[in-house]
């Protein structure tokens, strides 16, 4: 007789974000580099972009030219100036996270993603040794992913549990999006960056108690757009690269019956309670709404995570689905999208079960 599969479920989802607001920061240090016209046209862009608020791990002095600021000198900080800056702060934030989720209890597994930095120990290793974690606890990095680590990284868990059902696993999704900022005259690319940010989620996931069932895991990419988005480590940290087509692709991708199909399971969309949509960009956001069909208040928490975050890469599906375990749905499925064009999704949905 076959014995059923552990399900897994996450028992506590935690976010934290820094201190230090930047968004208005930002917009003084692009205006910086374009001419009237396009300074102008930049403003009117970023007012229509769905972010009112964005956090940063760098000071109140690091994107003016203050005297010692991050970005202030002729030439930009190169990428051991920012993984310096990364190895002392990721952990920081990575714990504040950790920190709101309550009784971790006996951990067993350890499960982080991050692709705005590198350290060597690792900082599973590092948020491991803060936490006094036992050493004999199992650790997997998920690594240089984008946005839709963070998927990957409760995926990674529900996986884990279902072949060790005593498992406690930890996840965390930590990025520093704010060290990358790249100097640049090219209005897209400004565009681009004004949507990320920095910021940390947490969950804890186990196969006991109540919480939010981890079911089947989805993964898709697009054909031929592997040019769409991209993320090349340089000498001046990492360049991300964000195709005006990635909005329209998407939508277009996300409208065929056998893409709907597939995400869903087959079930009309309509029966799906929640929707914990990666919140890109306000663009993003438009694409699978339309392409779905999903009516507003199912992206609802997305929006509002973007308006008062950002993006904060794979952080990013963390913070929403933060907000959607208060509701207890019964159904539910996650999204996000990155460096592809690329679909990586998890479906889910409240259990009491012990």
């Amino acid at each position: 007789m076959t014995m059923p599969r552990p399900q897994p479920r996450i028992n506590a989802i935690a976010s934290a974000l820094p201190a230090s607001e930047c968004n208005d920061r930002y917009s003084d240090w692009a205006r910086r580099q374009l001419g009237t016209r396009e300074a102008t046209l930049l403003e009117r862009m970023l007012v229509r972009s769905g972010i009112g608020t964005r956090f940063t791990v760098l000071s109140e002095d690091d994107t003016h030219e203050a005297a010692g600021s991050f970005y202030a000198p002729p030439e930009p900080p190169g990428t051991h100036a920012r993984m310096a800056v990364y190895a002392r702060e990721a952990p920081e934030l990575a714990l504040a996270a950790i920190g709101k989720l309550g009784e971790l209890g006996n951990v067993t597994h350890l499960v982080v993603a991050s692709c705005t930095g590198f350290t060597a120990p690792g900082l599973d290793q590092v948020i491991a040794r803060r936490l006094g974690l036992a050493p004999t606890v199992e650790r997997v990095v998920i690594g240089f992913m984008g946005c839709y680590a963070g998927v990957t990284a409760l995926r990674t868990a529900g996986h884990i549990v279902r072949s060790e059902p005593a498992a406690r696993v930890l996840v965390v999704a930590v990025e520093l999006c704010s060290l990358h900022l790249q100097p640049t005259d090219r209005l897209e690319s400004l565009l681009a960056m004004a949507q990320f940010a920095d910021g940390a989620g947490a969950a804890l996931v186990t196969a006991e108690g109540p919480g939010l069932a981890l079911g089947e895991g989805l993964s898709l990419t697009l054909e031929d757009s592997h040019e769409l988005i991209t993320w090349t480590i340089g000498d001046t940290g990492f360049a991300m690269e964000l195709s005006g087509e990635v909005p329209g692709r998407l939508a277009d991708a996300l409208g065929s019956q056998v893409a709907a199909n597939f995400i869903t399971g087959g079930r009309p969309v309509t029966e799906i309670e929640a929707w914990a949509v990666h919140p890109g960009g306000k663009s993003i956001v438009d694409a699978v709404e339309r392409g779905l069909g999903l009516p507003p208040e199912k992206v609802a928490a997305s929006r509002a995570v973007l308006q008062e975050c950002g993006n904060m890469s794979s952080a990013t599906v963390l913070f929403v689905l933060e907000r959607l375990i208060a509701e207890k749905p019964r159904t539910g499925i996650a999204l996000a999208f990155g460096p592809g064009l690329a679909m990586e999704g998890l479906r889910f949905g409240w259990t009491d079960a012990g």
